[in-house]
């Protein structure tokens, strides 16, 4: 039987630790469910998880999965969409995976295939606590607004899910009940797709408000304050983006991270980052990103969603070095 330690101070996640050579398969799917639901952070530990066990573990709970289109991803078990983490060796601010488009994954996993000496930590933190410690004046502003993601187009895009390359103006303005975007045209031609979530959302388990989204990650790694920005169209004000990194940095806890190690989070409640790395060679974090079994949809999801009934692939911009890759061979 496993040793499962409830979250405390310090430590948000619980912790199960390996009863001698138990393995992942062998813990009880139920308890594992609740669990995830109550807390939203499990770290598996001793269980010594490999590629094989750890795409099974994932697939007890995650009907699909969606893959992760940033680049400097590469492939593990690509069939089963486990890659590794994004490149580079910098810092990570705190964000929920994918919380840049509308088919945020429910539960995000990482396994440790290869444990770094010093430094790569990943970090976590509880949404709903971030949400709760922030100072009043920036949670007040927050709480009944929402956040607005709007992004170029290209061909490809517009064909899939509008099954034309040059939609019409009433295409634009009425897109499938599938497309989980909005269109609009500018006078010059420009088409951009956009969608929007609140500032401080409801994760799937919880009934606090929480704070996940793209705008940490947005403003302290990709230098992009205006993105995304409120629903009146101006960026989140500056002030409010420091409070929020600095309530952040100070409930952020890092994973020191062994030998396959296994972390399950609700990526509706929890965000994660990591710490600069240190030796880039000795560091391999295996990830999936799923959609649980046991979901409650996000009501702002389309109905039937594509990514809850197949494993989903988001078309890739032309540029996207994945496609450069693939014209070369």
């Amino acid at each position: 039987m496993p040793d499962i330690t409830l979250p405390g101070p310090g430590r948000p996640h619980v912790l199960i630790v390996a009863g001698g050579a138990e393995r992942l398969a062998a813990l009880d799917r139920d308890q594992v469910i609740d669990l995830y639901r109550t807390h939203g952070a499990l770290l598996f530990r001793g269980f010594g998880a490999d590629v094989d066990s750890f795409r099974h573990f994932a697939k007890r709970f995650c009907r699909t999965a969606v893959v992760n289109e940033s680049p400097g991803r590469k492939p593990i078990d690509p069939a089963a969409n486990i890659h590794t983490v994004d490149g580079g060796t910098g810092a990570f601010a705190l964000h929920p995976e994918l919380s840049r488009e509308p088919w945020k994954p429910d539960a995000a996993f990482f396994a440790c295939l290869s444990a770094p000496t010093r430094g790569g930590q990943t970090t976590i933190c509880d949404g709903v606590a971030l949400a709760r410690e922030l100072p009043e004046p920036v949670r007040a502003g927050l709480l009944h607004r929402r956040l607005l993601y709007i992004k170029p187009v290209w061909p490809s895009l517009l064909r899939y899910w509008l099954g034309t390359e040059t939609p019409s103006d009433a295409q634009l303005a009425a897109p499938p009940p599938a497309c989980p975007y909005q269109f609009r045209r500018f006078p010059d031609g420009t088409i951009v797709r956009f969608f929007s979530r609140p500032a401080l959302h409801r994760p799937m388990f919880a009934d606090a408000p929480a704070f996940g989204n793209f705008l940490l990650f947005a403003r302290f790694n990709n230098n992009r304050p205006d993105h995304p920005v409120l629903d009146d169209g101006r960026p989140v004000p500056e002030a409010w983006l420091q409070a929020i990194k600095a309530v952040g940095d100070r409930l952020m806890v890092p994973v020191e991270w062994r030998n396959g190690d296994v972390l399950m989070l609700d990526n509706t409640r929890f965000l994660h980052g990591r710490t600069a790395i240190t030796d880039p060679g000795e560091r391999l974090i295996a990830t999936y990103f799923g959609y649980v079994d046991f979901a409650r949809p996000d009501p702002e999801e389309p109905a039937d969603a594509i990514w809850r009934r197949e494993d989903f692939a988001p078309p890739l911009p032309p540029d996207h070095p994945r496609l450069r890759e693939q014209g070369m061979r």
